[in-house]
């Protein structure tokens, strides 16, 4: 028995600084922008003292294997669809501790936007404003959300839901954060542009770690 629980307490400690990559279904490619999250882990490790594997899993959004991870990272360009048991699974999830990122990698928004509601009925999208500190962690973003990929000539937008005060979502929108995170050579971003992306994505990582 004391075997068992030092097994476990070591698995939890473990996964408690890992980031997963959550598989949804719905036809929606889940599986965008594979260079994304281990570089921005890489960069997140080497700058904000994390100690995050640098091989980030899948985990489905009904698994119970959701509940080891702190923080979450979800993408894609089509359609979404969670099921009854996922819904309440996602839930669970996230009044418990655990982070949602959602990076709307352009064809999302419509369709997160509907399912989101259905794990949260009573709780709405609200823009999060410059002045909350996931924009004043490690690095310091005065004006919020930093523009990273153009889509439409909008405004980038940080969209959250928040369960009895505490930041639960956070949905990037019109800036596609995870393009930013992506090996150079995919999209050609400018230095400087890639670079605000790995912050801002380090200030998700290290918040969802303290909140």
């Amino acid at each position: 028995m004391k075997q068992l629980f030092i097994l476990f307490f070591i698995s939890f400690t473990i996964s408690a600084q890992d980031v997963a990559i959550l598989k949804y279904n719905g036809g929606g490619d889940w599986y965008a922008n594979p260079t994304a999250l281990p570089n921005l882990i890489d960069f997140t490790n080497k700058n904000c003292n994390t100690s995050i594997s640098k091989n980030p899993i899948s985990v489905a959004v009904d698994s119970e294997d959701l509940f080891n991870f702190p923080m979450v990272f979800m993408t894609g360009h089509g359609n979404v669809l969670f099921s009854d048991q996922e819904i309440e699974n996602l839930r669970k999830y996230l009044i418990s501790g655990g982070f949602l990122h959602i990076s709307d990698n352009y064809g999302l928004d419509k369709f997160i936007r509907r399912e989101l509601k259905k794990v949260f009925p009573n709780l709405e999208l609200k823009e999060i404003p410059s002045s909350h500190p996931i924009f004043n962690q490690t690095f310091t973003f005065p004006n919020g959300i930093p523009k990273i990929h153009e889509h439409d000539k909008k405004s980038a937008q940080a969209f959250g839901i928040f369960s009895e005060g505490r930041l639960v979502v956070f949905y990037d929108y019109e800036t596609d954060l995870s393009d930013g995170w992506e090996d150079e050579i995919i999209h050609n971003n400018p230095k400087e542009v890639r670079e605000k992306a790995l912050k801002m994505g380090a200030n998700l990582i290290e918040y969802a770690f303290k909140n």
